[in-house]
């Protein structure tokens, strides 16, 4: 990549940043419209978690695919690939005459979408190569997350109760096409010097178990759980046979890695959860309408905005052990609150279990990509970096399945046609709130354990062995 002014630095990083503003934005926007897409296209709770799950689950089958294709092909031409397939896919999702269509576009949103995150941050390490130009671009980058959780339920409840639940995706058109002009314009093209070969056979494994194990929780279909266990060991026994497999097994040697892997999973199961229950309790359960319950969730994405750069700066300072104990904390007392003490019930309660869960997952983003590349070789903190993305949508996608699940087998809310009541809703959702509280618990008790001494020792084991093994492989080719 050929050496850029300050200023066209800059740029590219706002460009990079638009890209992930609507990826980001889009689910926040989603989760406050399902009532609307609900009535609308006579969707069950299983329907409307597909709308979801069929969006995350395809982008965390291929962030991986898509990261080592920019890598081979061109960063640049991947990324303006990314930004028409995911504009083209929101335009066809607000024209969509029923759910099914809707879940199909959806997926093409995806696509586009699995090109646009791995392959910006790949372009930002690119253009910002003095490290302390690449943590404040990072920082900035991040804190674009938090902008679209503060902004999108706002956003999407006005344009839901103003022009309807189409609207949604009407944000998307404008801001894709300006990024697409502005990329072709403005961003050099860039290829890695020596870029992993594809694995194909990885990759089609990977697509079936995960597509087969969200089937098979949403649908409670027992053939497609065992597919998803074939799958499984199909990856456990084909990937380490690579020389440059897609998933590199040997990197959960390290427990700072293999904790960090566990807590993405679990902070965006509960983070899938909790909009999942919340946009159907306060609007269906409630009857507020769309801008009322973005309202009310407010104080939970403000205390995520506020919390995501005081974890950066905890991380940098003392560690990831501090902001993740804190996230796991705060993220299972506010599923206690709601599973225990029936916190929707008061809105002192309500609001106090929101803003407690807002602070947690804003603590705990940071520490989650620093604890997964703390442990890798530096040639490899990429693809680390891409695994743990990866975690995060695999837990969203699993954390809608398995709350929705649970939640449809307590009540039926009748989506499609009114409302359930709310003292219904409360009683059927404590066991999702129950599951919300343990992933929270599951992040405070492997975070204290993969941060400690011990676990950085493995840490430093598993880099030595990896650069010598990946040293020795490159001298036998």
């Amino acid at each position: 990549m050929p050496e850029l002014t300050s200023r066209r630095r800059l740029l590219v990083l706002a460009i990079c940043c638009m890209s992930l503003l609507i990826v980001s934005l889009d689910n926040t926007i989603l989760n406050v419209a399902l009532p609307s897409m609900g009535r609308e296209l006579n969707a069950s709770v299983s329907g409307l978690q597909w709308t979801i799950d069929a969006y995350t689950l395809v982008l965390a089958s291929l962030l991986m695919l898509a990261g080592s294709t920019a890598d081979r092909i061109g960063r640049r031409k991947v990324f303006m690939a990314g930004l028409v397939l995911f504009t083209l896919g929101s335009l066809l999702c607000s024209l969509a005459p029923s759910l099914e269509l809707l879940v199909v576009y959806r997926m093409v949103q995806a696509v586009g979408g699995s090109m646009l995150n791995p392959v910006a941050m790949s372009i930002i390490t690119n253009t910002f190569t003095e490290p302390a130009a690449r943590a404040r671009a990072i920082g900035v980058w991040g804190g674009v997350v938090g902008i679209s959780m503060a902004a999108g339920p706002l956003v999407g409840g006005l344009l839901v109760d103003s022009v309807g639940w189409r609207s949604i995706f009407w944000v998307n058109l404008p801001v894709g096409l300006a990024a697409l002009v502005l990329t072709w314009r403005y961003v050099p093209e860039s290829r890695a010097p020596r870029p992993r070969r594809a694995d194909p056979v990885g990759q089609l494994l990977i697509i079936a178990l995960l597509g087969s194990l969200t089937y098979a929780i949403i649908e409670t279909d027992p053939v497609f759980a065992g597919i998803a266990a074939v799958a499984l060991v199909g990856v456990l026994l084909y990937e380490p046979r690579r020389r440059e497999p897609l998933i590199d097994l040997r990197f959960f040697r390290s427990a700072p890695f293999s904790g960090a892997t566990v807590i993405a999973v679990s902070a965006f199961a509960a983070l899938g959860g909790f909009l999942f229950l919340n946009t159907l309790y306060l609007q269906d359960a409630r009857g507020l309408s769309a801008l009322e319950a973005g309202l009310y969730m407010l104080p939970m994405a403000g205390l995520t905005f506020v919390c995501a750069p005081l974890s950066g700066r905890l991380v940098g300072s003392r560690g990831p052990r501090l902001p993740l104990l804190v996230a796991g904390t705060a993220m299972a007392a506010s599923g206690v609150m709601f599973a225990a003490f029936e916190a929707e019930t008061s809105d002192v309660a309500l609001f106090t279990g929101y803003m407690l869960f807002g602070a947690g997952f804003g603590m705990v983003n940071s520490p989650i990509t620093n604890t997964a590349v703390s442990g890798m070789p530096r040639a490899q903190a990429g693809v680390a970096a891409a695994v743990a993305s990866t975690s995060r949508q695999i837990g969203q996608t699993l954390g809608v399945a398995v709350i929705g699940t649970v939640l449809a087998a307590g009540v039926s809310l009748g989506t499609g046609s009114g409302t359930g009541s709310a003292s219904a809703f409360v009683e059927a959702s404590r066991p999702a709130w129950w599951i919300i509280a343990g992933c929270g618990l599951s992040v405070l008790v492997v975070g204290a354990l993969t941060s400690g001494p011990w676990a950085q020792a493995t840490a430093l084991r598993c880099a030595d062995r990896l650069e010598t093994e990946t040293e020795t492989e490159r001298t036998a080719v």
